[in-house]
């Protein structure tokens, strides 16, 4: 008995058949005299029709009728029954290749039409070109456009749109130049080019050119890849042209053109500008208000973005997923949590595609804000989660001290069959970075590139170094460092100089430090972290010297500031800060508190303290760095037994971790802490890192 096999399948109707063909020699094709029998077995009255005019040779309407029903392989199997066929043929042929972007059915009827004899006119000439142009054949394409005996505008504006969609600038440069007339189209195609492509400035040239030379009155198209070309390069004042030129065009009615104007004054630096535009704008749709409020955002006008914001819930217009994930970022990047849950709260009411990657922005939002365990129900939550949402939660465990539940979380999306990218393995080295697992970190490190065919990036490298430095393995992280086939960059040498701070070595951190003084020498961190280091070892002039180098480079160290959120109020603190209200409890309850710890075994870690003062004058100037302050008050405007979140922007230092400890387990209170480097969860006199960080 033969067994047979799907060739493909095809659709009639509402109903989908599948073809097959017998899998020996004999097996039949399109175009034997077994071909009624072997395409067309059923009783469906269209397949019965096909089948009639093809046993009358009535091939033309057999293509016209197949084409309609969008079958084009059978379609294009009847060819080798023809020899010519008629323009309106090859054209319903093509308009179907075209829908469907089959370069090989579209190199048959090319064929075909040769073979054949015909002469096509240039409207079937434009469409061959527009397909191989389409499916990326600019080969066939160019000798197509070269074999014309007579070309349009269409011919060369189709050919100039695709080599600039291709990148092929030059090329379609070149074409534009001896083009014999221009339109809209021709301007716009080579313009938009040059923005898609990085030549943002070639591109404004050619805008000069354009309204200068030409006088060209232009549509929407052409003045939106014009101003594009403006923001990208951030010219106000060519922008402000364009904006003219529209105005005197009598196109500034349009909602796209107002919407491209208000974001060219936006990426210009011109927010108030951009407002007034937005707020002209009669027509605006998701994108236009997405697009101002990431604006605000980005140029550090935070509450009139989360205004805005408002003001479109309001509005009745519903927000995209780009707009809910843009808000969940700025959330994450801020620590506003409570913000956060409102947002997640209007997403649920509403319904959102939770595969889209605002799913992932929610995530990566409390995994930012230290709620892990929300960030964990909401990925369950999701039924196919993208890599991001595996990645953030990945990272968010590696970040708030659960490096055993993002490594299991790893292997479980290797066993799900999703690919892992670079970021992915970001985490996971981080995850054991702040475990010490070394070892286990070498392994996933060697695997980036042996079993997952992956590139190292710098960021793999930096994080390696990490994981040697922090326990000590200088010689090896060295070697690494050699053997990189890319330049190390600042976080890398920041890692390196970390681990020497840990264990004291004084010469690789000199090393460390001389490097990133050429990388970054503005960086107060780099002075801050070599003065630790040569304090801890007793070199008060060495620390001397290194602030003297901070002054003589206008380096001022960025103070240390921590914040907390009670009851949606954020409270700031600065070291040694007395400006709150109840500063004088504040302080006094942290006396008490002290006492307590130094009862306990507490014994203040003076090491660091960069002055060379008496020890009491140390102790004095530890006592009140501002996560103590904003711990202190958390602890007095909560409830009992109330957990306390505390950001920092600078990490924590040594004695502050200590200290922390011994306040939890005296308040009975669990303290998340996070500083610039990851979450600290201190409970009962531990902290999840495990004195590892």
């Amino acid at each position: 008995m033969r067994s047979t096999r799907p060739i493909f399948r095809i659709r009639i109707g509402h109903t989908e058949r599948a073809i097959f063909s017998s899998s020996s020699s004999s097996e039949t094709c399109l175009g034997t005299p077994n071909l009624e029998k072997t395409f067309f077995k059923s009783q469906n009255s269209e397949e019965i029709l096909v089948k009639r005019l093809c046993r009358e040779s009535k091939h033309e309407e057999a293509i016209i009728r197949l084409c309609e029903r969008y079958r084009l392989t059978e379609a294009i199997l009847l060819l080798d029954r023809t020899e010519r066929l008629s323009p309106l043929v090859y054209s319903n042929l093509l308009q179907l290749c075209l829908q469907q972007k089959s370069l090989k059915g579209t190199k048959r009827v090319h064929t075909h039409i040769k073979e054949s004899g015909f002469l096509p006119g240039v409207s079937i000439f434009n469409r061959i070109i527009d397909i191989y142009c389409k499916c990326g054949n600019l080969v066939d394409a160019r000798i197509m456009f070269d074999e014309m005996h007579e070309e349009d505008l269409c011919s060369w504006n189709t050919m100039i749109s695709g080599y600039a969609k291709a990148g092929r600038l030059k090329d379609a440069r070149n074409l534009f130049d001896a083009m014999p007339e221009r339109d809209n189209f021709s301007w716009t195609a080579i313009i938009s080019g040059h923005v898609r492509h990085g030549l943002p400035y070639d591109a404004l040239q050619l805008c000069r050119t354009m309204l200068k030379d030409y006088n060209v009155k232009c549509n929407k198209f052409t003045v939106c890849s014009a101003l594009a070309a403006s923001a990208a390069t951030q010219c106000l004042n060519t922008g402000k042209e364009i904006h003219g030129h529209i105005v005197r065009a009598g196109i500034d009615s349009d909602s796209v053109v107002w919407s491209a104007l208000s974001d060219m004054y936006g990426k210009c630096g011109s927010l108030d500008e951009a407002r007034r535009i937005f707020d002209k704008t009669s027509d605006r749709d998701a994108v236009t208000w997405t697009a101002m409020i990431d604006q605000y955002f980005k140029h550090g006008r935070r509450e009139e973005g989360f205004l805005l914001f408002s003001e479109l819930l309001k509005s009745g217009k519903r927000p995209n997923e780009f707009t809910f994930a843009g808000i969940l970022n700025v959330c994450a990047h801020h620590n506003t949590e409570c913000l956060g849950r409102q947002v997640h709260g209007y997403m649920a009411r509403i319904g959102f595609n939770d595969s889209s990657f605002a799913a992932s922005a929610l995530i990566h939002m409390y995994c930012k804000c230290g709620n892990i365990e929300v960030a964990d129900r909401v990925f369950k939550w999701i039924p196919n989660p993208d890599l991001a949402s595996w990645t953030s939660l990945i990272n968010g465990y590696a970040q708030n001290g659960q490096p055993e539940e993002a490594l299991n979380l790893f292997e479980t999306l290797l066993e799900s069959g999703t690919k892992p990218d670079h970021i992915t393995f970001v985490g996971v080295l981080s995850a054991c970075t702040h475990s010490g697992l070394v070892d286990k970190g070498l392994a996933y490190f060697n695997s980036i590139k042996e079993k997952h065919g992956l590139a190292y990036t710098v960021d793999h490298y930096a994080c390696v170094v990490d994981l040697l430095s922090r326990s000590g393995r200088f010689s090896e992280a060295e070697d690494i460092i050699k053997k990189m086939p890319m330049k190390p960059d600042k976080f890398l040498w920041a890692s390196l100089l970390a681990g020497c701070r840990i264990h004291g070595n004084l010469d690789l951190a000199k090393k460390a430090a001389k490097a990133l003084f050429k990388i970054e020498p503005e960086n107060a961190a780099t002075y801050i972290t070599l003065s630790n280091i040569y304090a801890a070892a007793g070199e008060w002039g060495e620390v001397a010297e290194v602030r003297k180098m901070m002054d003589v480079n206008g380096v001022v160290k960025k103070p240390g500031r921590s914040w907390t959120e009670i009851k949606r109020k954020v409270y700031t603190f600065l070291m040694g800060d007395t400006s709150h209200p109840r500063s004088m409890e504040i302080h006094r309850f942290l006396e008490e508190l002290g006492k307590k710890m130094k009862e306990e075994g507490y014994v203040p870690k003076t090491d660091y303290v960069l002055h060379d003062v008496e020890e009491e004058q140390k102790e004095q100037n530890l006592s009140y760095h501002s996560e103590k302050l904003a711990i202190a008050f958390a602890i007095l405007a909560t409830p009992p037994g109330t957990q306390v979140k505390v950001f920092k922007n600078l990490r924590t230092c040594v004695d502050c971790h200590t200290a922390i400890k011994y306040i939890s387990k005296l308040v009975s209170r669990k303290i998340i802490v996070r500083d610039s480097s990851r979450f600290h969860c201190f409970e009962g006199g531990r902290c999840s890192c495990n004195d590892y960080w």
